[in-house]
């Protein structure tokens, strides 16, 4: 653990004590939230105390399914249940159902360090707390429907908002990622359906107080959101899954080629993150890594698997492999922004690529990010006409010289920072993440090629 995060965790953690003390001793528990025994003695200590178990255990029901999303985090529906607390009982009762309400089962069975418990309880305390004075502020003396609808919206969307940040935060500094692809990496697809359950939270509170149980009925909209938060995660990584088939059986025509796909996606990720592009971009590097041979589907394999020097209407054939992949995945709109890395993932930093002979900043960023990551793989890879790969200096010395002539020197700058220098020939070790439960060729094939060829040793056939 970094010495940041530790600082990050303690602060997170005293602030989280501060704040549950403050409010502990500034605010009463509303008596909305309690639970009558005796309608003609009112509201009292002990059945306010039942309301608020009644919501630590609604909490802990919306808590118990959590969904993994692409970044890492894990989401749940609890934001619903613990908004109507704050609602109902004010920010006392909010936080300590915070708290307490979104226990799960792996931090009682211990499948979580003790530090990890208290920063994912203290990463929602605060914004819960933040939420509740923001509803409490704004709400003030009014009673009126409207008034307390708006005041619930406001504060929702405040305890989004701290929450998403506070929990982001704390995996980036664990990760080593920037804290805006975690974000978006996270939230992007699903906090609409989020900040939806605001107005289900407010419902929720309005129907505990014409009768409790009446707030169970908002269960099966709960769950149904929940699935819809899996429905999202599965149908990415079938969509992924499905380009990962594609592009194995488009490397399994060449037994040298076999899994170079994939490589090729995870060096040019690495290379991404590195330059800290948008996470968008790192989806597209991904799926573009994938699909950037599957214009190979339509080289014949006379051509594809020749190991003799290529003729040149071969060598036409085989340059046209980056059009004909183009031309292949156009039709998927959800592709649009892998085209230009297939079809401009060779072309030349100095213009004598191909197949538009793109030049500098012409060529797609993501396109030039890919071409050195395919270069390298194919650098220190076996290939026929070149079956023993060259070391990770070899490769290196090769990319840099011709960095500024076939790459582009910022991105062999990125890749040298990269932990693939010293992980050849196997997947990338991306950092471990442990989620957080949240309320939220170049110039065409020569054999025997070689630097003094014009081209980087392997890069020609990548």
């Amino acid at each position: 653990m970094s010495n940041a995060l530790k600082v990050y965790i303690a602060v997170l953690v005293v602030a989280t004590i501060l704040v549950m003390l403050a409010t502990s001793l500034l605010f009463e528990i509303n008596a909305t939230i309690g639970i009558e025994f005796d309608g003609q003695r009112g509201i009292s200590g002990p059945e306010k105390l039942l309301g608020v178990g009644f919501w630590i255990v609604v909490s802990l029901f919306a808590s118990a399914l959590p969904v993994r999303m692409p970044g890492g985090m894990l989401v749940t529906v609890s934001i619903a249940p613990i908004i109507a607390v704050a609602n109902l009982g004010g920010p006392a009762a909010a936080v300590w159902v915070g708290v307490l309400g979104t226990t799960e089962l792996r931090e009682i069975r211990g499948r979580i360090p003790w530090y990890g418990t208290l920063a994912n309880h203290a990463g929602i305390a605060l914004p819960i707390a933040l939420g509740a004075l923001v509803l409490w502020s704004l709400r003030g003396f009014e009673t009126g429907l409207a008034t307390d609808f708006a005041a619930t919206m406001v504060a929702s969307v405040a305890t989004f908002l701290a929450n998403a940040f506070f929990v982001s935060l704390l995996l980036a500094l664990r990760s080593g990622q920037p804290l805006r692809t975690v974000l978006f990496g996270n939230y992007r697809g699903v906090w609409p359906n989020l900040l939806a359950l605001a107005p289900l939270a407010w419902l929720m509170a309005r129907m505990f107080g014409a009768a409790p149980w009446a707030a169970l009925l908002f269960g099966l909209p709960l769950y149904t959101t929940r699935l819809a938060y899996q429905k999202f995660v599965e149908m990415r990584d079938m969509f992924t899954q499905t380009i990962g088939a594609l592009a194995e059986a488009v490397d399994k025509r060449d037994p040298y080629t076999s899994k170079h796909s994939h490589r090729v996606k995870a060096i040019a990720v690495d290379i991404g993150k590195v330059m800290r592009v948008s996470d968008a971009e790192l989806e597209a590097l991904e799926w573009g890594g994938l699909l950037h041979d599957v214009g190979k589907i339509g080289v014949r394999d006379a051509v594809l698997l020749k190991q003799d020097r290529l003729t040149r209407e071969e060598r036409m054939q085989m340059n046209a492999h980056p059009v004909l992949g183009a031309e292949i995945i156009a039709p998927v709109k959800k592709l649009a922004p892998e085209l230009p890395i297939i079809r401009h993932h060779h072309e030349w930093f100095n213009g004598s690529g191909y197949p538009d002979r793109l030049i500098g900043d012409e060529i797609p960023k993501m396109a030039r990010i890919l071409h050195v990551a395919d270069a390298f793989e194919a650098m220190t890879a076996k290939r026929p006409y070149r079956m023993t790969p060259l070391t990770t200096d070899q490769a290196l010395a090769e990319l840099r010289k011709f960095a500024g002539i076939q790459f582009d020197p910022v991105v062999v700058d990125a890749f040298v920072r990269t932990d693939w220098i010293g992980d050849v020939g196997g997947e990338a070790q991306l950092p471990e993440l442990r989620p957080i439960p949240l309320i939220t060729q170049a110039a065409g094939r020569m054999k025997g090629a070689s630097s003094t060829d014009g081209v980087p040793v392997g890069a020609d056939q990548a």
